[in-house]
């Protein structure tokens, strides 16, 4: 007779490895570790070792994402274009498609820039401007000089000479200006041809690499939490806590009203059924939800939208990967507006009505700056620096930013399903009984069964999208 001396072995438990958990360990962590540097003497003035740390690991993240904008942003937008060689009647289909990204981004940011004058979390926090801050606001004349490229890279030079006689130059990019400069690339490859087929192969690989290095980087953000919270919290003390927390709390009110509000409007007034768009869309919802990236659920937002709401795959295959891209109500709409009222209320500067003009426009033209994964950075920087806020207020809202992009991602990716849906309805080619078919267990298994016995085997990636059942 023989006995087992197997020990069992021991598993980290799955809640602790889920990315959920994992921020909120990383914001109480974050706050702990801040306030502990608060209240052992750290400040600007005098800064100590814990909040040096803090404030080093929120910026590095921060410059994590920032170095990746610039190539997402040009490559995601070429490869989006390139999708309407596939289109008939492509040219109808884009405009339209356009106009609604843009009708429902307008609506958004009304809603978001209403909600931060009503609700004005970020006042009475008695903080002072911060020094840099020279006290600009935003002009039409300089926003749309700046829509004209200085060079092909969009790539800008800043030079201060300190008070030793020492020259310190820093680069910059202007993202709008590499939006146009993707616009025309695009276009021009479309007018090429096949000659150009080399050219867009090369751009759909790179995206693809990018986003894998994007995605990387997204995992890294518990970390960047604890650093951004932390440095938010010795910074500024309680204040902060309780600005982030009703800034936080108007955010998702702008997110529902857009979610529950404006999109069962658009859908009812196209005469399709509220509870079938919800039904449809809502394995992308919940995943966009979970992973905060609206590229990462791109394939399963452009199933659903094809194969729940009935929009033809030719025209599912340039809108959702474009909308996945440029169509965010959550990141470029409710998001900026509420935020650049906060910050202008968090440091008591007054916003005129050219400002909150310029906050709308922004929102509407900046959209494709986004890039699905890392648009807080790009439409905050973009919207604060168009209308002359201290720059400061990125940092301070980011410490939140895991939070807040999970309901923001949900919304871009209801957003991104409804557009083709209401352009399909409008132009006579939506699939009505498809739309309105029951929903029963998970739509997708043919397809990822067909993709593994085609491929031999079956992707990771294939396994993290399946949606839930939709009963």
């Amino acid at each position: 007779m023989t006995t087992s001396n197997t020990t069992p072995t021991r598993r980290i438990p799955a809640w602790a490895t889920a990315f959920g958990p994992q921020i909120i360990i990383a914001l109480i962590l974050g706050l702990g570790l801040g306030l502990l540097a608060k209240y052992t003497g750290h400040s600007k003035e005098t800064p100590t070792g814990l909040g040096t740390t803090l404030a080093t690991i929120g910026s590095s993240y921060v410059s994590l994402l920032k170095a990746a904008v610039i190539p997402l942003v040009f490559f995601a937008v070429v490869a989006s274009i390139a999708n309407l060689s596939k289109v008939t009647n492509a040219a109808r289909l884009a405009w339209q498609t356009i106009l609604w990204f843009a009708i429902t981004s307008l609506i958004s940011v009304v809603i978001g820039m209403v909600l931060g004058t009503v609700l004005r979390p970020g006042a009475g926090t008695g903080q002072d401007t911060p020094a840099e801050y020279d006290g600009r606001t935003g002009d039409w004349w300089s926003f749309l000089i700046g829509l004209i490229p200085s060079n092909f890279l969009g790539l800008g030079a800043t030079s201060q000479v300190a008070e030793s006689g020492a020259v310190a130059t820093s680069l910059n990019f202007n993202v709008l200006q590499v939006l146009v400069i993707a616009i025309t690339v695009g276009i021009a490859a479309l007018k090429v041809g096949d000659a150009a087929r080399p050219f867009l192969d090369f751009s759909a690989a790179t995206l693809a690499v990018i986003q894998k290095i994007l995605w990387w980087i997204i995992r890294l953000a518990p970390l960047g939490t604890v650093g951004l919270i932390g440095n938010a919290v010795a910074t500024y003390g309680w204040d902060t806590i309780g600005a982030l927390g009703k800034f936080s709390l108007a955010i998702y009110i702008g997110l529902a009203v857009v979610l529950f509000g404006l999109y069962p409007v658009l859908v009812r007034a196209h005469g399709l059924s509220v509870r079938q768009y919800f039904s449809g869309v809502w394995p992308a919802v919940q995943l966009g939800f979970v992973s905060r990236s609206s590229i990462g659920t791109l394939p399963l937002t452009q199933r659903v939208t094809e194969r729940n709401l009935g929009v033809p795959s030719a025209y599912a295959s340039f809108a959702v990967p474009l909308g996945a891209t440029t169509k965010m109500d959550g990141c470029a709409a409710i998001y900026p507006a509420i935020s650049a009222i906060f910050v202008a209320q968090f440091f008591g500067i007054d916003l005129s009505l050219t400002d909150y003009l310029l906050i709308a426009l922004v929102s509407v033209l900046g959209s494709a700056a986004t890039a699905g994964t890392t648009g807080a950075v790009v439409m905050l920087t973009l919207t604060l620096s168009t209308i002359g806020l201290p720059l400061a207020g990125v940092g301070l809202i980011l410490a939140v930013d895991p939070i807040l992009d999970m309901g923001r991602t949900a919304v871009n990716v209801a957003g991104q399903a409804l557009v083709p849906t209401i352009v399909a309805k409008r132009e006579g080619i939506l699939d009505t009984e498809l739309y309105n078919a029951p929903r029963h267990g998970d739509p997708f298994n043919d397809e990822f069964k067909t993709t593994a016995d085609s491929a031999g085997s079956t992707e990771p990636e294939a396994r993290e999208v399946q949606p839930a059942p939709v009963g």
